[in-house]
């Protein structure tokens, strides 16, 4: 789904219709139909330069390879993947940076002579320096997670996390490996408290999918919104 959020912005860079307040509603919804036909108006005579997209280190190979194949008929769209020690040698030939694991400083994106939007994979902005970023005229964007389904996926994977520790399965695993039965013994969610710092999209997907198991859920907030009442929350078994 990332790959999908990002190829929207490609065709928003590509056609000028990059709007700044909108690269977050940009980046969350899915590439429409029509984009493989309007992309190739890019070959017109009038602009014919390639577009250069950089994924940044090893880590998350999946996004760069979904990409890839997703564009591998369009010669006017370049993407490529570098180790994070060649980063700067070879990002001033890029318009499009894709920032997975690698903090882009104000070193970094000052060497990005041709860059139009710095991304973030992922929610949140922290590994680059938005203020260098803003002050080179480059644009920066992520791809928030509730609307791609990766605080579903992330919610879902801290209740597996929850339950491996409370039933001990590694060391279940050894047990079964050795043949022993009933050891060790393990614990239930039932009745334990749940206390999630941050409750944004992710902390909610993930008291939604608590609530089964008859936990009582405290969360905290950096701000509130009028619909996070105490009573709103506690009549869904949360508290604050």
């Amino acid at each position: 789904m990332h790959t999908f959020s990002m190829l929207r912005v490609v065709r928003k860079l590509a056609f000028g219709g990059l709007d700044t307040p909108k690269l977050s509603v940009v980046a969350a919804h899915h590439l429409r139909r029509g984009f493989l036909g309007e992309v190739e108006q890019m070959t017109t005579e009038n602009d014919k330069r390639i577009t250069r997209i950089l994924f940044c280190g090893p880590h998350f190979p999946a996004s760069q390879n979904y990409t890839k194949e997703y564009l591998q008929n369009y010669s006017f769209i370049q993407v490529d993947a570098v180790p994070f020690d060649k980063v700067l040698d070879v990002i001033a030939d890029y318009h499009i940076c894709v920032v997975k694991d690698m903090r882009l400083d104000s070193n970094v994106i000052s060497h990005a002579k041709n860059m139009k939007l710095l991304m973030q994979f992922g929610v949140g902005v922290e590994g680059i320096d938005t203020i260098a970023a803003t002050r080179c005229g480059i644009k920066v964007a992520r791809i928030p997670g509730g609307a791609t389904g990766n605080a579903t996926s992330c919610a879902e994977m801290a209740i597996y996390l929850m339950l491996g520790l409370l039933r001990k399965q590694n060391e279940m695993q050894i047990s079964v490996q050795q043949k022993k039965l009933g050891e060790p013994v393990g614990e239930t969610l039932l009745g334990k408290t749940v206390f999630i710092m941050g409750f944004g999209n992710i902390g909610f997907q993930l008291a939604k999918r608590l609530r089964p198991f008859e936990v009582k859920i405290i969360a905290t907030k950096r701000s509130w919104s009028p619909s996070d009442t105490p009573d709103s929350c506690q009549s869904n078994g949360w508290h604050y």
